[in-house]
């Protein structure tokens, strides 16, 4: 599998698990979703709120790559997020259609990457001001990576509430490989 490939297969990835974990989350009220549970990002709501964030930011700098992805255009329209803990929507229903946005993003996007883009240098600052030079490839495994985690603490303290999201594992989506 082609280094582009697998960007497409963790869009895909990332786009499934996500919908698993809105609509498990979507099946708590309002108020559990926001209860401070002591994770990184305090509740369920804020640790989706700072993937979004998260994303959001990513892209972002991703958009300007000289490759010039036309389907990150519209990310370069929103504001930046203030910060990575910055509550962005305060309930489930609004957070879960821009999650449902940025994935249909994410996953236009990754079907645009071609192998020889993933060897650019990319040059950004971070949240706090200062410039970065680092591997396209290695930013973008760690923006996948980067929403594993935190959606691992998010079925953690979904579980904890008494909802199971179900299966997690990748392997689900590697396609079987079939030889003669």
């Amino acid at each position: 599998m082609s280094r582009a490939s697998h960007i497409c297969l963790m869009a895909t990835y990332n786009e499934w698990m996500n919908a698993k974990i809105y609509e498990a989350a979507r099946s708590l009220p309002d108020d559990e979703l926001s209860t401070d549970r002591k994770a990184f990002f305090g509740s369920i709501l804020g640790t989706l709120n700072h993937l979004v964030a998260g994303d959001t930011v990513w892209l972002q700098r991703f958009a300007r790559h000289p490759a010039n992805y036309l389907a990150l255009q519209p990310i370069l329209q929103l504001p930046a997020p203030a910060s990575l803990n910055h509550l962005l929507y305060s309930n489930i229903r609004e957070l879960s259609a821009q999650r449902v946005w940025l994935d249909q993003l994410i996953v236009e996007w990754s079907r645009s990457i071609a192998e020889a883009d993933l060897d650019h240098v990319l040059k950004y600052a971070n949240m706090k001001g200062v410039p970065a030079d680092k591997n396209f490839y290695a930013l973008v495994m760690h923006f996948f990576n980067h929403q594993t985690h935190h959606r691992g603490q998010v079925t953690t303290l979904l579980s904890q509430a008494g909802v199971d999201v179900g299966d997690t594992d990748l392997v689900a989506l590697i396609p079987s490989e079939h030889h003669p």
